[in-house]
């Protein structure tokens, strides 16, 4: 018989409130206002995912969730709320887990990195920020590359293609459609301006395997995956389309899990609302399909934001554990705002949920978590268990050091950048540019005889070729030639 997994407590209240392992993938909302312990509780959670055996990838926007690599009890206000709590009824104790660290510009972790083919046009046009014009050119030529076998690896690759396609725009409109060189160079202009927020760095080879975020340490512990987002969060659109690549690749990459007992991977997106600003209705339906499916794959996804209503209500719908943070109403819009989360709860007889968001205390919550059957239970007011690893960041020496003990070491620190589109179209140029007789005022090779006299004919007699003179200089010229042949 399977051993059973025991439930994450997640916080004390009036009862114990529980998520059980084996409705985790079902997804979940952590939301709350700025400082009302939102971050705690996506550590608890991560914390506890970890001790099960299950791998974690969250996003460390804020700079401030390395700590969890280390043992806590370094903060007098975790340490009370352990005996507020008390917790010893649990075995409380503090530890650290094992953490692996990610970093797109390459300086506070491994280095991320996919190809330009494998993020695909869609995702693409959206960091590029895109009109339906440009996108639609924007696929078009990676429909030209993929036809002639042309690797798109990074953005040199996908420069020298957008150049190639612009300089050919007439000879593929029959086949592929109309391109306006008016988009290749907004497209241009638009990786310019993403190379210059670091996106060259994200872009490239060795890529990303995702099954290095699915590790566990040799204790059975689920690897706690961070990415160093606080200077990728400039970039908030870069950001939110390279959380919704990753997920989509989990997709792609995961083989169906049904129901399993615990999740493979639980995945935080940490500061949601930037995945639905200004989305296109495709790609908000490509990611409520995304969510909707993943879960078979055996992935529990975490939204974690200020309020509910920045998830659309398809997505929303498929949230089924959540814990929400005081929420503040200063204006009739945000007490609206409080309404409709409070109404986004299974309701409680005895609670009135839309008072309970303006009064909780920091580190206070209103918890719903599915019960065993996946039914949604009563929302309650609690506190979140206190976490067990440090709330102090680690510092540069000691992150340096966690990285370089990893077993991934290695495997993403050193670039690859072998033939691709940008190399085989630079060859294919210098190929035509050696075929082609050269420009005026170019190099040329030394003239022949023949070459030198024919200049002869042409500077002596250019300006009298219609007259008797003309036709005599002619003649004397192709005499000496043909010898004497007239």
């Amino acid at each position: 018989m399977a051993q059973q997994i025991p439930p994450i407590l997640v916080a004390r209240g009036k009862s114990d409130l529980f998520l059980y392992p084996k409705m985790a993938n079902r997804h979940g909302l952590i939301a709350g206002a700025t400082g009302t312990g939102k971050t705690i509780s996506l550590r608890v959670l991560a914390e506890q995912f970890s001790a099960l055996g299950v791998p974690v990838f969250l996003a460390d926007v804020k700079g401030d969730l390395s700590g969890i690599a280390r043992p806590g009890g370094d903060h007098a206000k975790v340490a009370e709320r352990v005996k507020e709590l008390k917790m010893h009824e649990f075995s409380f104790s503090y530890e650290g887990y094992p953490a692996v660290f990610w970093d797109v510009f390459s300086e506070k972790g491994h280095p991320v990195r996919t190809t330009v083919t494998e993020m695909g046009p869609i995702l693409l046009s959206r960091i590029l920020n895109l009109n339906e014009t440009q996108s639609g050119v924007l696929s078009i030529l990676f429909k030209i590359a993929d036809d002639n076998g042309f690797l798109i690896l990074d953005l040199k690759d996908l420069r020298a293609m957008a150049q190639y396609v612009g300089d050919n725009a007439d000879r593929f409109r029959l086949e592929y459609g109309n391109i306006s060189k008016a988009s290749v160079g907004a497209i241009q202009r638009n990786l310019l301006v993403l190379e210059e927020q670091g996106g060259e760095k994200f872009f490239g080879e060795p890529a990303l395997n995702i099954d290095d975020l699915l590790q566990t340490d040799a204790a059975g512990r689920g690897a706690v995956n961070i990415l160093s987002a606080d200077r990728l969060m400039q970039s908030p659109k870069v950001y939110a389309t390279f959380l919704l690549w990753l997920l989509s690749e989990l997709f792609e990459h995961l083989p169906e899990a049904g129901d399993p007992p615990k999740p493979k991977l639980v995945f935080f997106f940490d500061e949601a609302h930037l995945l639905f600003n200004d989305v296109p209705k495709a790609l908000e339906e490509k990611i409520e399909q995304v969510v909707r499916l993943i879960r078979s794959k055996g992935v529990g996804v975490y939204f974690v934001t200020q309020n509910p209503l920045d998830i659309p209500d398809a997505v929303l719908g498929q949230l089924g554990n959540r814990v929400q943070h005081a929420l503040r109403a200063f204006t009739p819009r945000d007490q609206k705002a409080v309404r409709a989360a409070a109404e986004t709860f299974r309701a409680n007889p005895g609670l009135d949920t839309a008072a309970a968001i303006l009064e909780l205390g920091v580190g206070e919550a209103l918890v719903s978590m599915q019960d065993e059957k996946g039914i949604p239970a009563m929302v309650e007011r609690a506190w979140i268990v206190p976490p067990r690893s440090a709330l102090t960041p680690l510092t540069p020496s000691e992150l340096l050091g966690i990285v370089k003990e990893s077993p991934i070491y290695g495997s993403y620190e050193n670039v690859v950048d072998r033939e691709s589109a940008y190399e085989k179209l630079k060859a294919r140029a210098g190929q035509e540019s050696e075929s082609m007789p050269p420009a005026k005022g170019g190099k040329r090779e030394p003239k022949s005889q023949t070459e030198q006299l024919v200049g002869a004919l042409t500077t002596s007699a250019a300006r009298a070729i219609g007259s008797q003179i003309g036709r005599q200089i002619i003649r004397g010229v192709l005499g000496s030639l043909f010898g004497g042949r007239r």
